[in-house]
């Protein structure tokens, strides 16, 4: 048994408090008492619930699409560094073969069940399903038709860990895959596309429920066709993912997009490459060279391309930049993504009979510790 005494700590229900947590794999007390081996943390520590990133490529020089368990643990490893403790491995629009390759690795690495770094919760499929127009940093030659029986192929090869599948609605076969996704219990997401207000309205009658990355690689707002951003910030139902590092998106734009949205419908997530965590300079993406500098990861013709941002400074931008209450921002990474994936009876708060993952933060945001299931994955 484990406790972390009278430290401050961000209670489910309570919002930040004094008190004192004990804890094995799981959470077993908050209150004012517990015995057990006491972690001691400084004085302006705040204890959070472990951060929840629902899109991020790769770090640490490994990316999901090298398709081995050697890279998935290079990328939980390093996401431990910044508080993460659970995420989707995410791919991108490449062949069938690399995509399936992924999938396999994800497979056998979740069987592995390692305890170091972050979890792997599951997949999010990030193309190829996608509008061309709209592709983005996706390689143009593998963008491929919404089909039912491909994503099943993914699906069964992933050991059925896909948890979100991005995909432009627009397309035929979209919907039909939608309401298919919806059957499995798989998370539909509106992406890397061209839609218009009808179309993102049909989407979400047949079951979608999330924005892939809101304003990046979508029909933006125009007063005549609101398209998929105006659509996001309109249609309550709709999760909006936020690369919250302040190039990808305006601080006035997430102003904007956080004054139209309920608060539990916000999900940060960093959208992470391989550069992440390594110095700058050439990468590479889908088969595509990327060159990082000063925050920024772009192709050669300077479109963005994933980026470097690590989820506690996603959350320091949107409290000191975008004037978010911090407990709210906080949210943002933990319960929202959790709830969206059906894994909030297990994680995204601190509450008793959760599982005991922690991120230890102070006044500055730096991470100071890491904890999954009671144990330290990381430490300052």
């Amino acid at each position: 048994m484990k406790v972390f005494k009278n430290a401050t700590v961000y209670v489910d229900g309570k919002g930040l408090k004094k008190c004192t947590v004990t804890f094995d794999d799981t959470i077993q007390s908050i209150g004012r008492k517990g015995k057990g081996e006491e972690i001691e943390l400084p004085k302006n520590a705040i204890v959070l619930p472990g951060f929840i990133d629902q899109h991020v490529h790769g770090a640490g020089g490994a990316d999901g699409m090298d398709g081995t368990v050697e890279d998935i643990a290079i990328i939980a490893e390093t996401l431990a560094k910044e508080g993460t403790t659970s995420f989707l491995v995410t791919t991108m629009t490449q062949s069938k073969e690399n995509i399936l390759k992924a999938m396999n690795s994800v497979k056998d690495y979740r069987a592995a069940a390692k305890k170091e770094g972050a979890r792997v919760v599951g997949i999010h499929l990030e193309g190829p399903f996608i509008n061309a127009a709209h592709k983005g940093a996706q390689p143009l030659e593998y963008v491929a038709a919404p089909d039912v029986a491909v994503f099943d192929e993914y699906n069964e090869a992933s050991g059925n860990a896909i948890k979100i599948v991005s995909l432009a609605p627009e397309i035929d076969g979209a919907e039909t895959l939608i309401k298919h996704l919806c059957e499995k219990g798989v998370v539909a997401s509106i992406g890397h596309t061209g839609a218009k207000f009808k179309d993102v309205e049909n989407a979400v009658a047949a079951g979608a429920k999330n924005v892939t990355h809101t304003y990046n690689a979508q029909s933006a707002l125009h007063h005549r066709e609101i398209g998929v951003v105006g659509s996001a910030m309109l249609i309550n139902e709709l999760n909006c993912e936020l690369i919250a590092d302040t190039i990808h998106v305006s601080v006035p734009a997430m102003r904007l997009l956080v004054k139209n949205k309920f608060t539990d419908k916000i999900s940060l997530i960093t959208d992470a490459m391989r550069a992440k965590g390594i110095p700058d300079g050439e990468s590479e993406l889908g088969g595509q060279k990327v060159f990082v500098k000063g925050g920024e990861a772009r192709l050669a013709d300077g479109t963005l391309a994933g980026s470097v941002l690590r989820m506690n400074k996603a959350i320091e931008n949107v409290v000191t930049k975008v004037g978010v209450p911090f407990e709210q921002a906080v949210e943002y990474a933990t319960i929202n993504p959790a709830r969206l994936l059906g894994i909030d009876n297990e994680v995204g708060s601190i509450k008793v009979g959760k599982r005991a993952d922690f991120v230890v933060i102070n006044d500055k945001y730096e991470v100071l510790l890491t904890v999954r299931d009671g144990e330290v994955i990381y430490k300052a």
